[in-house]
Parts: C-alpha cells; structure tokens; sequence
C-alpha cells in the first residue's frame, strides 16, 4: 500500500538529514582545526517502484556519498619558522606509527617541530619526510626523514687571504734590514724602521682554531714592494712563544699609473700546531686585470680583507623557502641547506581516506602519489611561519543546517501525517 511506502519514505528522509547534521556538525566542530578540509553530504532519490501504466513513485532519499572539499584555506601568521602551509595544491608527507599501523600519511596541517634527536616532526611525532642534505649541504634524490636540528658545521682551513687598498707611492724605503722577529715601523723610527705599513687579520686551521696574521708591507724600490706574513710562534711547529715566525712572503710590482703588474709568493711556510700541516695558504693583491693593492699618492690604507676559513659553528636558526629548502644558519655565519620539505600531489585528492589526527591516507580512488619539490609538477608552494586554516565557512555551515533541520521536520510531518491516514483506515471497521 502507498501510504505505508509513505511511512519509509519519509523515515529515508530522516536518515538522510540526520546524516547531513552530523556532517555539518563535524564542519562546525573543526572550524578552528588547522588544515581541516570540511565535507558535505550529497543525496540522491532512492530506486523507485514502477506501477501500472508505466509511472514510477520514489522510495525517498539516501546519502550517496559524503563528499569532502579541497579547497584552499585562508593563511595565518604565527612567525614560527617551523610552521609551513601549502599555497596551492598537495600534501605534507609524514610517515611514522599513528594508531597502531606504521606507514606514510599526508596532510595539509604544518604545525612542525624539531625533537629531541633534531628531526622535524609534526605534533604527533611523525616524521616529515623530503630531500635530506648531507654535510656539505647537497639535497639527496630520494625522499627520507629531515634532521635539521643537532647538526653542526664543520670548520674549514683557511686557504686564501684577500687584501685591497692602497699603498703610498712616496712612502720611503727602509734602509734596515727586514727581521720577523723584530719588526719596526717607519712612522714611529725612520731610521731603523723595517717597514712602511702593516694590517692584520685572523686565518683559522683545519681544527677551527683562529690564528691571528699580521702582514708587513715594505718599500724595496720605485714601484717595488715586499710583504711578510708572520704570527706569533706559538701558533706555529717549532716557534718560540712571544716571538714573531714568518709563514709566507712574497713581491708586489707596479708600473708608473700605480697599477698592479705582478704579484709573487716567494716562501711558504704555515705549520699550525695539532693540525694539518702543511697548510697551504695563498694571499691575493690583485692583479693587472683584478683590483686590489694599488700604489698611488695618498696615506696607505686596506679597503677590503678577507679570508675563506671559519671556525665550527653551531647551528642558530633555520629558515625555509616557498621551494622548501630549509636552510640552517651557524654561530660561525656560515649557512648550509640543511634539507627540503616535499609535497605529494593526488589525481583526486578529494578521495583520500580521513584517518583522524589530521591525516589522510591513501585509497585505490585517490590515485597514486606524485611526490617532488615544491613549486614544480603543479604543486603548490610553501609559506613558513604561517598556517592554513579550515576552510569550513561558518556562515554557509549555520544556512545548511537550517536546510537539513527544516528537511528533518518535513520528512517527520510525511511520517505523522501517513500514520493519521493510516489511522483513519483502522477506523473504517468500527
């Protein structure tokens, strides 16, 4: 009988309703779950009964299936640096035990942190996975996990000095011989002064040990110069403590405009204490080509001096690009790439399995994971210090659930009304 198809078909519609409160309902719980995608629940009629004639009457509704939207979320500052949001398509990776089953998760949530053992991890402890770097800072191929924190940089020897500025060209020779020991000035003893000008700097050794330099300048001639490089012999294999030791030399030759022609190391000989040795170590002036020590008239001075060499450092600070490069900056000013986050992309990422704690994981619908760098195979790039929000809007949320409440209540009027029929028709035999 039609009217008690009426009764099921009205108890369709209740069901169907109530499912779509829940899904709204859970939207509405999430709102401030950050990268919360939200879903809604899509109906369809129910397979109808076909009656004399060719006519068919439905049975009601059913949920055909809940439907789960991938739309961007707007972004929020936190100025954390370990904080990462996806602008664009794709999915952090992380992998790691999450309800008793190990395997590898995607999510859209980058609330990252470092751990105890220097990996970046999310907030439950998985790991997130991309290109790690080894020492010298190189990106591997294959994706593993990110250690980023408890890593230091190695000290490098230095192997080269480079020095620019200007030396007087009316300075006057020194008649005393050179000594390294005693070095004199001739600005504070024309007479026994044995040079004209002198700078200093700091080189370091393959320990990372800082080894202070002075370098002598001396006049030989028109357009002719000496330079000597010494430190104090206790830096130095077989020095004495207290007693300047010479640990490089070499010429300097100009032509009339006060232009570098030639440049000439005459002696080596840099032997640090405990470490490599013998370290080779060059000094660049310039050259007839390449600015550097010039000879004109006027007071000599170094514009410029620097070295290649640095100390260890610790690790102070990490950034990361909208490329996912994380790169670490060291006590020692030295910066390194120490990793790069990657995204995997879905061919239909709406058909991930939600497994809880912000994850999803993957199912034969979804389609296979295509996992590479940022910003590359349309995948979207990464904005760090900031988060993605829900992109559950709140105002179409309270419209839809006036809809499904004003359905509930008609589908329960369907329901009371076929049971007043239905009374009606009992009456009938009294």
């Amino acid at each position: 009988m039609a009217l008690m198809s009426s009764l099921y078909t009205g108890i369709s519609g209740l069901e169907s309703n109530s499912t779509d409160l829940s899904v709204i309902g859970d939207n509405i719980a999430n709102a401030n779950t950050i990268g919360f995608k939200g879903s809604r629940a899509a109906f369809e009629d129910a397979l109808s009964q076909s009656l004399i004639g060719g006519s068919q009457v439905g049975l009601g509704a059913r949920v055909q299936a809940i439907q789960r939207l991938v739309t961007q979320g707007a972004l929020m500052n936190t100025g954390l640096a370990t904080d990462l949001a996806v602008q664009g398509p794709g999915f952090f990776v992380v992998r790691g035990n999450h309800d008793g089953v190990d395997g590898q998760f995607y999510t859209r949530a980058g609330q990252f942190t470092v751990d105890r053992d220097g990996y970046l991890v999310n907030l439950d402890g998985l790991k997130v996975q991309g290109y790690p770097a080894d020492a010298a800072g190189n990106l591997q191929t294959m994706p593993g996990d990110l250690r980023v924190g408890s890593v230091s940089a190695p000290p490098s020897a230095t192997s080269m000095v480079t020095v620019k500025g200007n030396l007087d060209s009316n300075a006057v020779a020194p008649t005393a011989a050179w000594s390294a020991a005693t070095p004199v000035s001739m600005a504070s003893d024309p007479v026994n002064g044995t040079y004209n000008f002198s700078t200093s700097t700091t080189v370091y050794d393959s320990l990372g040990n800082a080894i202070p330099v002075d370098i002598y300048f001396r006049k030989t001639a028109a357009g002719a110069w000496e330079w000597h490089a010494t430190t104090d012999g206790a830096n130095q294999s077989g020095g004495t403590a207290g007693t300047n030791t010479e640990i490089a030399s070499g010429t300097l030759t100009y032509d009339a405009s006060g232009n570098l022609t030639a440049s000439a190391v005459t002696a080596t000989n840099f032997n640090p204490i405990g470490a490599v040795n013998p370290q080779p170590l060059a000094f660049d002036f310039g050259s007839a080509t390449t600015p550097g020590m010039t000879q004109y008239a006027g007071t000599s001075a170094v514009s410029f001096l620097a070295q290649d060499g640095y100390a260890a450092g610790e690790l102070a600070r990490i950034s990361i690009g909208e490329d996912g490069v994380i790169q670490g900056t060291f006590t020692n000013g030295e910066n390194r790439d120490l990793g790069q986050v990657v995204l995997a992309d879905f061919e239909a990422p709406d058909r991930l399995e939600r497994i809880g704690g912000n994850l999803f994981g993957q199912m034969p619908a979804s389609g296979q994971p295509t996992i590479g760098q940022p910003s590359s195979g349309g995948r979207g790039s990464l904005v760090a210090g900031a988060l993605e929000q829900s992109n559950v809007d709140l105002a179409t949320e309270f419209v839809r659930m006036i809809s499904a409440q004003r359905g509930f209540q008609a589908n329960s009027k369907t329901i009371s009304t076929a049971d007043q029929l239905l009374a009606e028709l009992m009456n009938l035999k009294r």
